[in-house]
């Protein structure tokens, strides 16, 4: 399954905000919306209907959604979520300190280049910063993607590749495990991302969200979320942008600490890792 094209236009949160709308409404009016934008039809809103029935029956729903509740809510939720981000990288990056040490060594003795790999992406009202990795591509991947159409086609449909050549043997270990994305713990600790959020995107990736683009950008990315326990690269691109606009529209801290608790056990199991 693919993703292809962009959202109609309707304004989404002003939707949501109408008197009376309800969260059924709003709930409906994103899947019209997003499925509507998969010009193949591959993404169905009867697919999105059964994710959303999915992700209702396993994570936690708020009586309002974010837009609705008071400002002294979001306030004590944002204040909440900045303490965990703080306290939670420190706290991971101490322990995982010995294992950034080996996995750095072994990167350097299997293949030749730079242990990290720092690519631009896009934060927090659209601010782009240096998102973190270890490296777990040849050095001269980024060569290789414009010498190869094939590579190409596939990283512009869903900017991932499935088994991607340029991917060393121990990157692809890495990848699976998810411990490429140890450093972006840094990328937390200096405010860029959050633990919880949606993936952070390159900029050409922002036109896949069309009208919820603005929506997407209004929070910081994430190191986990719901795409990531979900299924990451087992998901379409319309899939992706309904999880992402479901967890924006539903953020508490009740969620942000289920997705946390989650998340090892979707890294644990491998599914949909590339």
């Amino acid at each position: 399954m693919q993703a292809n094209s962009t959202i109609n236009q309707s304004a989404p949160d002003a939707y949501i905000e109408k008197a009376g709308s309800t969260w059924a409404q709003s709930d409906q009016h994103d899947i019209r919306q997003i499925a509507g934008a998969d010009a193949r039809a591959i993404t169905t809103e009867s697919e999105l209907r059964d994710l959303l029935a999915s992700l209702d029956s396993q994570f936690y729903r708020p009586r309002l959604p974010y837009s609705l509740r008071s400002a002294r809510s979001k306030a004590n939720y944002q204040l909440c979520k900045e303490v965990m981000d703080v306290v939670g990288s420190l706290v991971l990056l101490a322990l995982v300190s010995p294992l950034f040490v080996i996995i750095a060594f072994a990167i350097k003795i299997t293949s030749n280049g730079p242990v990290f790999y720092k690519h631009k992406r896009l934060g927090q009202l659209g601010r782009e910063f240096w998102c973190l990795k270890f490296r777990t591509m040849a050095v001269d991947a980024e060569e290789q993607l414009r010498r190869n159409p094939e590579l190409r086609q596939q990283f512009e449909v869903s900017y991932k590749i499935k088994y991607d050549p340029r991917v060393t043997r121990l990157g692809g270990f890495m990848r699976k495990t998810s411990l490429d994305e140890i450093p972006q713990l840094i990328n937390v600790l200096l405010g860029d991302m959050s633990l919880i959020g949606p993936r952070p995107i390159v900029s050409p990736e922002l036109s896949k969200y069309s009208i919820y683009g603005k929506k997407l950008l209004s929070v910081k990315p994430g190191l986990s979320g719901l795409w990531q326990v979900c299924g990451r690269s087992d998901v379409d691109y319309p899939e992706r942008v309904f999880m992402d606009m479901h967890y924006i529209n539903h953020r508490c801290l009740w969620l942000d600490l289920q997705l946390m608790l989650r998340t090892p056990l979707a890294v644990f199991r491998g599914h949909g890792a590339c």
